[in-house]
């Protein structure tokens, strides 16, 4: 036996780096592997983490409280900086036409979700009890399947009880797995409410594409044969015709160019246009038909190539600013950044990562990519520096105190709080203070996972020595309860409104639901009984304002009521 005591202190020296090293590797890793685990098609995915956490914590295979509190607020700080760096791009954009009553319903089902839980404590709940509203508050964020909200009302826990902070991932814990049920039966249930069927809304997606033209490139060869064209300019037709539209090369008399604003319009003419799918019709009406041209044949054959923007001092630079045509002799038609192609307007700012469209000769192309960097292997690597002078920022501006009457401490926007917005807006302007902010999908969301398991493990670890006392021998139970109850109202109230009132199509106001609740598994569903994409763009619609909103609201909630 005593050749095994070195593995009886490896689990029982709660000092020891090894044993909490263990502590985390196995609760991290029984968690995952748990959450893979699918029951009526569902699964509640890495935070089982937290369960597995609670469990550890429940038989003591703990450690210091001061190791288990750094390690949790680092993983949170860290999971909601990553996630600001990924919707800061979109952030602002998503206030469009549509977006704003997208992003008005889910502020709706955010404020009914706080009602509710308020009304759920008033009815069933002791308020003399000063445990029992955290306790709710964790149940609030267990419901909406909310993390980061979680992670942000633990954090101001701190800041009101300053001897013993309730644990109040006990309250989360219980709410959590009907909490993703009852999104997803929810939803369902709309769809009947409202008398729904699902073909139908594909008929009308289809439709409404049909409709809109979907404003992406288009690209075409046409001929000149307007009389009033001959001898305008390119900046002439534009300025007249007020459409958007890029040409790449022309032929004239035989010979291959590439046009910029001063190049002359011939009758005949031909020339390769990139526009607006659904400005197609119009350009062709004003400058002439579409014909076949071969490009190859022409005495300066042409290439065009897709450049990777890699080289750090481009960031933030306009087209207009690198003078593409009169000094490399090349046209730039259009722009991919994060999946999407958009225009290539003289005014839109260029960022790492971007992927521009470069039409002229091979070799001229060919210094604009030495020029661009276009060198994949340098965007592999995260941009860590960027990433910690965020966090720099963000702990400060989150540690400033705001004084509000009637409240007992100075509001501070915290770690959660702080990071998330100063990531959001690195993640959208930094490029004006020449900060390269781009970071490859799969970076983003090692780190973000990390950042998550470290902060889920550490909660549950601390929530499991008395998670049984208040949730099995208390009122676990109830918890459950007043969780399902804040889950579904909110959804069977806002969600038949998305339908009657503004007429968004069922598979929209899926994406909706699932994006306020932040719910990957909702999402998950709609995107399986949907071949359009309407779930995830209503989803990504709303899901920044969302995860804004649900941090923000926590730390309110918990200094304004908590605390009083």
């Amino acid at each position: 036996m005593e050749s095994l005591s070195w593995l009886t202190e490896l689990f029982t020296n709660n000092e020891s780096v090894a044993h909490i090293a263990l502590l985390y590797a196995m609760v991290i890793a029984v968690g995952v592997y748990l959450g893979k685990i699918k029951l009526f098609g569902i699964s509640l995915g890495v935070t089982f983490v937290l369960f597995a956490g609670i469990v550890a914590g429940h038989f003591g295979f703990t450690g210091p409280l001061p190791i288990l509190t750094f390690i949790q607020d680092f993983g949170l700080i860290l999971f909601v900086f990553m996630i600001g760096m990924q919707v800061g791009p979109g952030f602002f954009e998503s206030f469009g036409k549509a977006g704003v009553k997208l992003n008005g319903l889910a502020a709706t089902i955010i404020l009914l979700n706080i009602i509710v839980m308020f009304g759920c404590y008033y009815i069933f709940f002791d308020t003399n009890d000063p445990m029992n509203l955290p306790m709710m508050v964790g149940t609030l964020y267990g419901a909406v399947t909310n993390t980061p909200g979680l992670g942000a009302a633990n954090e101001a826990m701190s800041s009101v009880f300053t001897e013993k902070i309730p644990q109040i991932a006990s309250g989360y814990a219980c709410a959590y797995p009907l909490g993703v049920l009852g999104i997803i039966g929810a939803t369902i249930l709309i769809k009947y409410l409202c008398g729904i069927h699902l073909d139908n809304e594909e008929k009308d997606l289809k439709s409404q594409e049909e409709q809109s033209g979907k404003v992406k490139p288009h690209m075409m060869h046409i001929e000149v044969s307007n009389k009033y064209l001959e001898g305008k300019t390119m900046l002439q037709v534009h300025n007249f015709l007020n459409r958007d539209f890029v040409c790449s090369r022309m032929l004239h008399d035989g010979h291959v160019s590439i046009p910029n604003r001063d190049t002359v319009f011939h009758l005949g003419d031909q020339m390769f246009i990139v526009c607006a799918e659904n400005d197609a019709e119009a350009i062709m009406a004003f400058i002439g038909q579409k014909i076949e041209v071969n490009w190859e044949q022409q005495d300066q054959p042409l290439v065009s190539k897709r450049i990777l923007v890699t080289q750090p001092s481009i960031n933030g630079k306009t087209l207009g600013a690198l003078h593409f045509s009169s000094v490399y002799g090349v046209n730039v038609t259009r722009v991919t950044r994060q999946g999407m192609d958009i225009f290539a307007s003289a005014t839109l700012p260029l960022q790492v990562g971007d992927r521009i469209m470069v039409v002229g000769p091979e070799d001229a192309v060919d210094r604009v990519a030495n020029k661009m960097g276009n060198s994949i292997r340098r965007l592999e690597a995260p941009n860590i520096a960027t990433i910690f002078v965020g966090v720099i920022i963000g702990i400060l501006f989150g540690s400033l105190p705001i004084a509000i009457p009637g409240m007992p401490v100075p509001l501070k926007l915290g770690i959660a709080g702080g990071p998330l917005i100063i990531a959001i807006l690195i993640g959208r302007y930094g490029y004006k203070v020449h900060l390269v902010t781009y970071t490859t999908t799969s970076a983003n969301m090692m780190l973000r996972e990390i950042g998550l398991v470290l902060f889920l493990a550490s909660v549950g670890i601390k929530a499991g020595a008395n998670f049984m006392d208040t949730v099995i021998q208390g009122d676990g139970l109830l918890y459950v309860l007043t969780g399902f109850l804040i889950t579904i109202i909110p959804i069977l109230i806002v969600g038949p409104i998305a339908r009657m009132k503004f007429r968004f199509n069922y598979f929209t106001i899926m994406g909706l639901i699932a994006g306020s609740y932040t719910d990957p598994p909702a999402l998950a569903y709609a995107n399986s009984v949907c071949s359009k994409e309407a779930p995830a763009v209503g989803y990504s619609t709303v899901y920044p304002l969302t995860m804004f909103l649900r941090i923000f609201t926590a730390q309110i909630i918990v200094l304004f009521f908590c605390g009083a």
